[in-house]
């Protein structure tokens, strides 16, 4: 590379017209105007390279921002836009990309590197590639290859941050170029916000990679120039951003701040920049204060409603107007350029030698107590001379070098072909020395690449150890809460137990109960069944009672009847005899006086008898209705005694089958111990069991670390 050289950054100020909702909402025009390079906010001066009126066209910002292409003079250069959204970035950067009055800076450079390439020398070859990718969601992703989401950055042999893996396409022409951005705009994340309607949600970066060399001269020169779309900052107030709109936000926002941060860091003139707190900032590393030529064009709303926005973006603005970057041209030297410098450091260590020589004989001969003359004294302006001669390969002719005068004055020829021994001796050592110092920045550069591979080894083990910390966290929380969980089941399986003898000792008092019940039931049966076969009896023997009733009144009134025709009968015969009538007439009333009352007498009786009987007919019908009560309580009471019975034997049923369960765990349990005291004697200690939550059983049972 060439010799260093400082430069600022650019920072140029952009304001666009007040748009249609600005309009409509009767916002102010609040920026004043002062000359070329100062406006004015609420009476406070911001001053810039330059500033760009809202009626400014494209052509004259690019005029001004990046008509010069130092990228084809060998320089890296950056240009990117910076502002609050829908502030009119991309508009500056893009524009109408095939509008010739409409386009923005990076279609317009892209024709005039091809303009100025097509006007160069003949003998000038150039290679030109372009790259096209966006930083979403704080991840790199390929525009040209949408399988390319996560890229990563890396840094080269110079420690220069580039992005590994991104899609490089040779161009030839404008026109592939324009495909070439075409293609990757129509794979860019947009989105639509109450402020902008074509939000971008990312920032992109399009870079163009120029590297020229002369044919005739073998001198190469490259250079590489980043066009910079940053995403807009954004108040979700304003926007209204919502779901995925805000997360996209929130990393905007994110990337942003860090890219303040670095700018802030760099102005304060701080020892430490953090660049690797974003993705994007890591990118524009060499932009910021590395070797880069570097335009910021900070666009801004002149509307009051965007007041605190635009006065945040002018002061970042200043803030990076005071950052300085070390530039140069990267030059690779061919191998007589190299040549031509060894051998101009040959002959600036060969003079210093030289003057070494003068200054140790100067400085014996003031020690041996001898007075030197001026004219023998060290001249130090002379030594510069000569050195500066040798720099810009001029020889001084007219005057000897100071040292070989000195030296060589003085001396006798034994002295002389000593020195001169010593010099040959001292040339040869200097010679043995540039070719060992050859050989340690060969094995410095060697080391400087196995150190930036052991760092970059180191990260990765400090990250794996740190996953692998994490991953142990994790594996010991986790043991944790599997020793807890099998606390837990040991516990469970205590009160299991527990509630399994109480469980045995119901069932058993149930069955004992049922039993009671049962041999109840059976002595209520044969009771009820007893009382049946009497209630028949009482039937039987009042149906045949009725029916001597019945029969005595049949019997009685037969007699009664025949008692009435015999009466009849004699008072038809009465003319034949009276005396004999009176007679039989006499015993006839007896007769009937006797009938009349043992008919009475057995009328009584049978009424007695009958009254006895609906009594204890009563008495039955009674005892009747209260044993079928009886019945009923005891049929609703047998029903009761078997549904609990059904139940009972239900819940017998499934305590057997935990039981069963709780047996086989305990089989599977004894046989994993004995297996892992068999396997892990000295590892293991606990077990996890893992228990299915459909069937409620352990599914298997892990060990786990001590």
């Amino acid at each position: 590379m060439a010799d260093p050289a400082e430069c600022n950054i650019k920072v140029m100020c952009r304001f666009r017209p007040l748009n249609e909702s600005e309009v409509n909402r009767g916002d102010k025009y609040i920026v004043k105007f002062q000359g070329e390079d100062t406006i004015m906010i609420a009476s406070k001066p911001y001053a810039f390279d330059r500033v760009f009126q809202s009626n400014t066209s494209q052509e004259q910002v690019y005029n001004d921002c990046a008509k010069k292409i130092y990228v084809l003079e060998g320089y890296n250069g950056t240009i990117f836009a910076y502002g609050q959204t829908s502030s009119g970035k991309t508009h500056t950067m893009e524009g109408k990309l095939h509008d010739p009055e409409g386009m923005g800076i990076i279609p317009r450079i892209v024709q005039d590197i091809f303009n100025y390439i097509y006007s160069m020398d003949e003998n000038l070859e150039f290679h030109i590639k372009v790259s096209y990718f966006e930083i979403y969601l704080d991840k790199i992703r390929d525009l040209l290859d949408v399988s390319k989401t996560n890229l990563s950055v890396h840094e080269d042999k110079n420690r220069v941050p580039y992005v590994k893996g991104c899609t490089e396409r040779f161009v030839c022409s404008p026109d592939e170029v324009m495909d070439t951005i075409d293609e990757g705009k129509s794979n860019r994340h947009v989105a639509v916000t109450n402020m902008n309607e074509h939000s971008s949600r990312s920032h992109s970066i399009f870079l163009i990679n120029v590297k020229q060399e002369n044919t005739q001269t073998e001198q190469k020169l490259s250079g590489k120039l980043y066009l910079v779309d940053l995403a807009g900052s954004e108040k979700v107030s304003k926007t209204g951003a919502e779901g995925a709109v805000l997360d996209e936000a929130k990393n905007i926002n994110k990337s942003l701040s860090a890219l303040g941060n670095v700018i802030s860091a760099l102005a304060e003139g701080s020892t430490y920049v953090p660049y690797r707190d974003s993705k994007m900032t890591r990118i524009l590393q060499d932009s910021l204060g590395g070797n880069c030529r570097t335009t910021i064009v900070i666009c801004c709303s002149p509307s009051s409603y965007n007041e605190s926005e635009t006065k945040s973006t002018l002061l970042f603005g200043q803030r990076a107007k005071t950052i300085k970057n070390t530039v140069c041209v990267n030059v690779e030297l061919t191998a007589e350029q190299w040549k031509k410098k060894y051998e101009r450091e040959k002959e600036k260590n060969k003079t210093l030698r030289n003057t070494i020589q003068w200054l140790e004989n100067e400085l014996n001969r003031w020690r041996n107590g001898e007075t030197v003359p001026i004219d023998e004294q060290f001249d130090k302006e002379k030594a510069n001379l000569e050195a500066f001669a040798v720099d810009k390969d001029i020889t001084i002719t007219n005057d000897k070098p100071a040292a070989t005068i000195g030296v060589t004055g003085n001396f006798t020829d034994s002295e002389r072909r000593k020195c001169e021994e010593e010099i040959a001796k001292l040339y040869k050592q200097l010679d043995d020395k540039d070719e060992e110092i050859n050989q340690q920045s060969q094995l410095v550069e060697k080391l400087k690449t196995q150190m930036l591979d052991q760092e970059e080894l180191l990260a990765s083990t400090r990250r794996d150890q740190d996953n692998m910390q994490a991953e142990l966290n994790r594996l010991q929380a986790e043991n944790d809460a599997s020793k807890e969980e099998v606390k837990e089941v040991l516990q469970a399986l205590e009160e299991l137990a527990v509630n399994y003898d109480q469980k045995s000792q119901e069932v058993e008092d149930k069955t004992k109960e049922y039993e009671l019940l049962s041999d109840e039931l059976n002595q209520k049966s044969a009771s009820l069944a007893s009382i049946d076969a009497e209630l028949q009896k009482l039937k039987e023997m009042t149906n045949h009672q009725k029916k001597r009733a019945a029969e005595m009144m049949a019997s009685l009134l037969k007699d009664l009847a025949e008692i009435g025709i015999a009466v009849g009968n004699n008072d038809v015969k009465q003319p034949e005899g009276t005396g004999m009538i009176d007679e039989e007439f006499t015993v006839a009333s007896s007769t009937y006086s006797k009938m009349k009352s043992e008919v009475k007498t057995m009328v009584k009786r049978s009424t007695k008898k009958m009254e006895e009987n609906e009594k204890e007919l009563a008495a039955c019908q009674l005892r009747i209705s209260q044993h079928e009560a009886k019945i009923r309580s005891l049929t609703e009471y047998l029903q009761n005694v078997e549904q609990k019975k059904r139940q009972l034997e239900e819940s017998v049923d499934s305590l057997s089958e935990e039981l069963v369960q709780l047996r086989a765990q305990g089989t599977r349990f004894q046989l994993l111990m004995s297996y892992i005291s068999i396997e892990f004697p000295q590892s293991y200690k606990g077990v996890c069991v893992v228990v299915c939550p459909d069937t409620g059983e352990s599914c298997f049972i892990v060990p786990t670390m001590c």
